[in-house]
């Protein structure tokens, strides 16, 4: 089951990422000013994580294989680690897509962390 970490940066910023069942991070999101507005960006994940077209594949300057989610809208929602091959890449898709639509929110900002999806 995977699961959405919610943290802050050191600049007070929140984030989030998404973990597969095995602890991986499979996408990272960028940062928000304020907790709700990351919470949107989780919920975003959960609604497009099911549709391939939201999907934009990508090639890093060192090669490298990634991807990054976007929103109906077009607006990058979420970003994958690096890859080295394009077929682990696409199991990293397939993976946000298995594990996004059901995981659980953890808030790590606060001392009782843990909110059912």
């Amino acid at each position: 089951m995977g699961k959405f970490i919610i943290t802050q940066r050191s600049n007070h910023e929140y984030q989030f990422s998404l973990k597969a069942g095995n602890g991986e991070i499979i996408l990272t999101s960028e940062g928000y000013i304020q907790k709700a507005s990351c919470r949107k960006g989780i919920d975003s994940v959960k609604n497009n994580a099911q549709d391939d077209s939201r999907y934009d594949r990508r090639t890093a300057v060192n090669g490298k294989e990634y991807f990054v989610l976007k929103a109906r809208n077009g607006e990058i929602i979420g970003k994958s680690q690096l890859y080295s091959s394009k077929t682990a890449m696409e199991n990293g898709i397939h993976s946000v897509q298995a594990h996004a639509p059901s995981a659980e929110i953890m808030d790590q900002t606060l001392k009782n962390s843990h909110y059912g999806s």
